[in-house]
């Protein structure tokens, strides 16, 4: 390209023979190649230094900097070596005709290609930051929505067991009864765990059952009003959410036979609301957080609806969102994220692969009409050498081709992911047998 460039900018091509063509465009390969490699190795050396985020027009302006100073002195070596053991100038005579008119050309052709290159590298990079950064985040929400509900296991377990307590003094046989229907429970709660979202329905079946127990302690100082199933079958809520809340109506309020306490559960347009009559209890333990806190922020990882909490002056409820549609949640277990970095490889290697195609595909229709005019303008009557190249890089050409968009070829990406595969499988199939 830059040889093209080179002549189109000053003689047109004007060579005298196929001779003097190919030494100035062994000239030009020289200098491309001498120039491109040094510039290069300083691009790489100033990659291996350390550089803050701030320092990005630092980095450009000391790049530009340098290429400059390197494409200047580089070139003055190739010109003063080409000159005395090419032409055989004196080194003196050499630096006397000496012109900026020599470098410029040279110089804005490099700081061309530098730009560009710091361009698309810059981008690239950006972009991979961007990547990274939603992985940390996805990573981030993903250990505190696992640390929310890791909460749920000790809590509950803790207030039932001090439910038990209470009984074994107050009821021992309630509390044999309530020792087996808790069982049933915290299976609920262990089978919940790795769910982010249950149907309602589900959490409905579990708060009546919690219910039960609840009545086992208080009998008919409390009074639920539960409904049967969800208006919608397909609507969800975030696990336990029903029982932290139940939880927190008993934990808060008084519950006497005197001054039963009320608690109704129903839907509320798209929020199932949990309402009880407010007697808060004169002396509570400070709380600590987990329940009410809990699911507000495992919605606010899950959805962009929000917990609606009213407190009046006689009763207090809580609205948690029904979600109807799928949930987008920012977590990914080790394995869902080891998969999404193989698929975006394996996309991104594809997309490299096709870009390779083209940029050959392109270049193999610039160069070989090149070669043909090249043939016949200065070697028309000698052997027609172009066909050499045209045939040789085509058949390179038709592999690559090949190996791009035909899959499930010898050589296509399938065809690899499938030995892939069944390597692997062999692998694991020798580890289980020893």
């Amino acid at each position: 390209m830059v040889f093209v460039i080179g002549n189109l900018l000053s003689d047109g091509f004007n060579y005298d023979s196929f001779n003097d063509f190919s030494i100035q465009f062994g000239f030009y390969q020289l200098y491309a190649f001498v120039l491109g490699y040094s510039n290069m190795a300083f691009f790489d050396f100033m990659e291996r230094r350390t550089w803050d985020k701030s320092d990005y027009i630092k980095r450009i302006i000391l790049g530009i900097i340098g290429s400059t100073v390197i494409t200047l002195v580089g070139l003055f070596f190739l010109r003063a070596g080409t000159s005395v053991f090419y032409y055989g100038t004196d080194f003196n005579v050499f630096k006397q005709k000496e012109s900026w008119k020599a470098y410029s050309f040279g110089l804005w052709i490099t700081l061309s290609i530098v730009s560009v290159f710091h361009v698309v590298y810059f981008y690239n990079r950006y972009q991979k930051n961007k990547i990274k950064e939603q992985k940390v985040i996805a990573g981030t929400a993903s250990a505190k929505f696992d640390a929310l509900k890791n909460q749920l296991d000790p809590h509950f377990l803790f207030n039932s067991l001090n439910v038990l307590t209470s009984l074994i003094e107050e009821n021992p046989e309630n509390a044999q009864k309530f020792t087996t229907s808790l069982s049933k429970v915290y299976r609920y709660v262990l089978e919940q765990k790795s769910k982010e979202l249950v149907t309602v329905d589900e959490e409905l079946n579990f708060a009546r059952t919690y219910m039960s127990l609840l009545k086992m302690r208080f009998e008919d100082s409390i009074i639920f009003e539960i409904p049967d199933k969800a208006s919608n079958p397909e609507s969800k809520v975030v696990p336990l959410s029903l029982q932290l809340l139940l939880e927190n109506a008993v934990k808060h309020n008084m519950v006497m036979s005197s001054k039963p306490l009320h608690i109704m559960i129903y839907e509320d347009g798209d929020h199932l609301v949990v309402m009880n009559n407010l007697q808060p209890k004169q002396i509570v333990k400070k709380s600590s957080g987990v329940g009410l806190e809990n699911i507000k922020q495992r919605y606010q990882l899950l959805s962009n609806r929000k917990v609606q909490i009213n407190q009046r002056e006689k009763d207090f409820s809580v609205a948690i969102p029904m979600l109807t549609k799928q949930v987008s949640i920012m977590r990914t277990t080790q394995k869902s994220q080891a998969r999404l970095n193989d698929d975006y490889v394996r996309a991104r290697k594809r997309v490299e692969e096709l870009k390779g195609f083209y940029y050959s595909l392109v270049s193999y229709c610039v160069v070989i009409p090149f070669l043909i005019f090249i043939w016949y303008k200065y070697s028309y009557y000698t052997i027609q050498w172009f066909w050499f190249p045209m045939i040789g890089w085509g058949i390179g050409l038709t592999f690559q081709a090949y190996k791009v968009f035909v899959d499930n070829g010898a050589l296509g990406s399938k065809w690899e992911e499938r030995k892939i595969e069944e390597y692997m499988r062999k692998q694991d199939d020798t580890a289980r047998w020893n």
